[in-house]
């Protein structure tokens, strides 16, 4: 599958940096000198450069506040999200409460923080695929799905494909817990993680 690559129309920093363009609305839409340590980058990856809505994960995305820029001045990374232009029209309106948002970004910061690439590609499969409760994967990935093994959420079930190369299975089955259902039930509705 090969990955699209977001494109940033309305977030962007120039060549030079001087100057930040953010969101699209007039109240919004000034030039503004970019903070250094926040210049958008690391927002963008926080998120995957994807919507940080779970539920949506859309591209292309704009770097939206938190907090309104009117209310606080400051572009400080943790009053900023990437929304998707549907999303960030959404909260505008006030359609997503900013306390849903506020979690949100706080959900972001323990996913990455504790989960690999491949441990947030197995929960955000099964919080598409909400019938979904076992998934197949390559032998030995173990090492890779750590976490979600340490903390419950996801169980070896014992089954492998029965072709073992080099001591190890070409593929093992490994199934969702209710812990983790209810992680992802929890993720998807902007509730705390633990």
């Amino acid at each position: 599958m090969q990955m699209q690559v977001a494109v940033l129309p309305l977030a962007r920093l120039t060549k030079r940096r001087e100057t930040w363009l953010i969101d699209r609305k007039s109240t919004h839409s000034r030039a503004e000198t970019p903070n250094p340590e926040t210049d958008g980058r690391e927002v963008l990856v926080e998120a995957g450069h994807r919507c940080a809505i779970p539920t949506c994960r859309q591209t292309p995305v704009e770097i939206a506040h938190i907090v309104p820029w009117e209310q606080i001045r400051e572009h400080g990374f943790d009053n900023l999200i990437a929304l998707c232009p549907t999303c960030h029209a959404r909260y505008d309106r006030g359609e997503i409460d900013r306390k849903a948002m506020l979690q949100y970004k706080a959900n972001l910061s323990v996913l990455n923080g504790r989960y690999g690439d491949l441990e947030q590609r197995v929960l955000r499969l099964f919080a598409e695929q909400a019938n979904a409760h076992q998934i197949w994967l390559p032998g030995g990935f173990d090492i890779l799905l750590m976490n979600l093994l340490k903390d419950g959420f996801l169980t070896d079930t014992g089954q492998n494909s029965g072709v073992i190369l080099a001591g190890v299975p070409s593929a093992k089955l490994y199934g969702l817990t209710g812990g983790g259902r209810e992680f992802i039930k929890r993720w998807l509705s902007a509730q705390e993680l633990e």
